[in-house]
């Protein structure tokens, strides 16, 4: 299990309505979570073999900002 934090500007809960079937639609992902009380508005991804570009490609894919961070 792979652990992936992204730097996104997924702002509030309706937006994260928004991406959720997205997000739940991404084969190898287990767990995701947005932390929206950090600046940054972290996006943390528990996921057995998927890529971190899988995961900013498909935010982007529904007008999303996502940049994964260095460890």
């Amino acid at each position: 299990m792979e652990v992936f934090v992204f730097r996104t500007d997924v702002a509030g809960h309706e937006q994260i309505q928004r991406v959720a079937p997205h997000l739940n639609s991404l084969r190898g992902v287990h767990k995701w979570n947005f932390d929206l009380e950090d600046h940054e508005n972290i996006l943390r991804i528990e996921a057995v073999g998927i890529s971190p570009g899988r995961v900013i490609e498909t935010l982007s894919m529904v007008n999303y900002f996502c940049e994964e961070l260095p460890d």
